[in-house]
């Protein structure tokens, strides 16, 4: 053989071709006769063929040593992310709220109980925690419940937070989760001020919205309010991009992704992330009557994200968000910051999440597994416990050491690893241990056809799709 071969993964993409890819996401199609040929070392070395697999580093001419530096360039910024460690820290001021979300993961509490509220004891020493991470970068993100039923601690944070950082100077930042229902002009001038973006949830058409997330008041119009203070956010903060919406897909949206976009699109976003549902909370205690097989999910991703090409081709600038992550790690050498497509995982490294009584789980669905007293991912606690004891301790590295997908059964030889991540928590709340089971694993399931559909759409070298994936990954 006159060439080296370099690690690669690979599948039989269709009846003619091969995909193939290296530990750091550069993939290739191979007809299955150059395929052969070029695993039994008898393609042409200086065919254009050749030229292009070893621009990949799947193999190569050149001095091994020189190539394997060269990718350990390309994977240290691939994992990137590890550098900072924890950068998103989520805190909960309380379980309070005021809706009723048929698929509700963390036990909300009625608007009149204040057992689950945060004190000024525990909100002060979760911020000391947050800054004990080494991260020049540090995003606070309120999550609950809803946060705006507990307002006046959501600034306690917020302030305290702004006071530690005069002397730790990091890049500060601050996201609200909430359904906008009970939001005001002096609370969002507030947030304003302070540079705190909006994050909240739409689920579609007004009937499907309030079918999926009604208020506890029936009496009340959830999608009016949402709509009549959404644009009295936006003309508060004088421009659109101050609020961003998550979506939901229950049992109820199957079949309508095309009515949801479009909903998405009348109310002026210009991007939607098309997510399925967790199992977790009230999703996995009621899954008979709100859940789907993971197979319905992917078929009306696929045709959500069709419609959505179309309506790009017709000159709007609109995103699917999953998509655009995956995108990303399958086009570009960069690292993204999704925690759910990180490894090792993002669980604890990437992001972690602070109760109202100052327990600290390695990620919201850790703590969504604590409401039904399932407490193995809790960390410790902010009045108990230090920063070292909590983040560098046993129970982390316990996680972690199942949390690479390098090295898991059925990820490890995947051709498309390089492109997902390791969940231990999903594997331990849906298959019972953290390393899981791939072929039955959803989650496994979803991002696996997901890539290969939009590997399938690369396949097609259609300049119009690809200007818009290129565009999605680097907006205008």
């Amino acid at each position: 053989m006159a060439y080296q071969l370099l690690p690669f993964r690979f599948e039989r993409f269709n009846e003619e071709d091969y995909l193939l890819t290296n530990d750091v996401g550069e993939y290739i199609f191979l007809h299955q006769d150059d395929f052969h040929k070029f695993v039994n070392g008898e393609l042409d070395e200086h065919s254009d063929l050749f030229y292009d697999i070893a621009s990949k580093q799947i193999a190569t001419t050149d001095n091994v040593d020189d190539v394997v530096a060269m990718l350990a360039t390309k994977f240290r910024t691939k994992k990137s992310i590890l550098r900072d460690f924890t950068s998103l820290h989520m805190v909960v001021p309380t379980l309070r709220c005021n809706s009723s979300c048929i698929y509700c993961q963390v036990a909300r509490k009625n608007m009149d109980d204040h057992e689950a509220d945060m004190t000024k004891e525990t909100a002060k020493n979760i911020v000391k925690t947050i800054f004990e991470s080494p991260s020049p970068f540090i995003k606070i993100e309120f999550q609950g419940g809803d946060p705006s039923t507990d307002f006046e601690m959501v600034k306690y944070i917020i302030e305290e937070s702004e006071w530690q950082n005069l002397f730790k100077k990091r890049h500060l930042d601050f996201v609200i989760c909430t359904n906008l229902t009970l939001l005001n002009e002096d609370m969002v001038k507030y947030l304003k001020k302070h540079k705190c973006d909006i994050s909240t949830s739409l689920d579609g058409p007004k009937d499907l919205h309030d079918m999926n997330r009604p208020l506890q008041n029936k009496e009340l119009d959830h999608h009016a309010i949402f709509e009549k203070n959404l644009a009295m956010i936006r003309n508060v903060w004088g421009h659109k991009d101050c609020a961003s919406a998550l979506m939901t897909t229950s049992k109820h949206s199957l079949g309508r992704f095309k009515d949801i976009i479009d909903e998405y699109i009348r109310l002026g976003f210009n991007n939607i992330f098309l997510r399925n549902l967790n199992p977790y909370g009230f999703a996995k205690q009621y899954k008979e009557k709100i859940a789907y097989p993971v197979e319905d999910f992917v078929s009306n991703y696929k045709e959500g994200l069709d419609y959505i090409i179309e309506l790009n081709k017709k000159g709007a600038y609109f995103v699917e968000g999953f998509a655009a992550l995956l995108l990303k790690r399958m086009l570009t050498p960069f690292a993204t910051g999704f925690v759910d497509l990180q490894s090792p995982a993002g669980v604890g490294i990437a992001g972690a999440i602070y109760d109202y009584d100052g327990s600290v789980y390695v990620s919201d669905e850790a703590r969504m597994m604590a409401r039904f007293k399932n407490y193995y991912f809790r960390l410790g606690n902010v009045n108990e416990n230090t920063y070292q004891e909590m983040f560098n301790g046993d129970k982390m590295h316990e996680i972690i050491a199942s949390a690479c997908n390098e090295c898991l059964p059925g990820c490890s030889h995947c051709v498309y690893q390089p492109y997902c991540g390791a969940d231990p928590v999903r594997n331990l709340s849906e298959q019972g241990d953290m390393i899981g089971y791939r072929p039955t694993n959803e989650m496994c399931k979803k991002t696996k056809a997901i890539i290969k559909y939009l590997f399938e759409l690369i396949r097609l070298h259609d300049p119009e799709i690809n200007r818009i994936f290129w565009s999605w990954i680097k907006p205008c």
